[in-house]
């Protein structure tokens, strides 16, 4: 839809460009409760700078401090992005015939990831995991919930979402007889460096876009 021309603004100073480079870091599990439990658009107030967001730009994600097991979160398009670095542990779990044999869609058949993400981990490198962080339920916040039996005594690590319940494991696969239809959404992404992941935009060759997706 056209718009009007936003005016001019002045040169971006490197503390603006770092606050455009905003980066919310969510240390160690997340309880349902408190911030996992408030809906997205409080979020969205801390958004990044608009021209950052505005047509989907690529944003530039440093990972080099993320450490195992942790979580961030990043805004991209206006909605959260989760970038998580699984541990060998996390990873182990994902193949498991009793974890695959509670999951809707443990295959990710269902296209909410691009072609580059289809496999056992749903990602470009097994260790980082990147998913938009909305419930395929009614658009809720998951809250991160990785330690085993921290939900449940079966519990193997994932996201719990604190509106209606609704489970996804350490790859964003819905488990089944929850309100969410779908696996969370893998957006299009890739690496610039090993330390630097850009999301909102594809490798080479790939024309995955985050609109052909059955759910956002």
């Amino acid at each position: 839809m056209a718009s009007e021309a936003a005016p001019l603004e002045p040169q971006t100073t490197e503390a603006e460009a770092d606050r455009r480079d905003f980066i919310l870091i969510l240390t160690g599990a997340m309880a349902a409760g408190g911030a996992a439990a408030v809906a997205w658009p409080l979020i969205d107030q801390m958004e990044p700078a608009s021209d950052v967001l505005a047509a989907g730009s690529p944003v530039t994600v440093d990972i080099s401090k993320l450490s195992a097991g942790q979580q961030i979160v990043v805004l991209w398009r206006s909605n959260p992005i989760f970038v998580v670095r699984r541990t060998p542990q996390m990873l182990a779990e994902l193949t498991k015939p009793s974890l695959l044999n509670r999951l809707r869609d443990p295959d990710s058949k269902v296209k909410q990831q691009p072609s580059y993400a289809q496999n056992w981990s749903r990602a470009l490198k097994p260790e980082y995991l990147v998913l938009v962080g909305v419930c395929t339920h009614l658009g809720c916040v998951p809250g991160f919930q990785p330690a085993p039996g921290s939900v449940s005594p079966d519990w193997p690590g994932g996201w719990l979402c604190p509106c209606h319940g609704s489970k996804y494991d350490l790859a964003g696969r819905v488990f089944q007889s929850v309100p969410a239809p779908y696996n969370l959404p893998v957006p299009p992404y890739d690496y610039e460096s090993d330390t630097q992941l850009v999301v909102g935009r594809n490798p080479p060759n790939e024309t995955f876009a985050i609109s052909d997706v059955v759910t956002i």
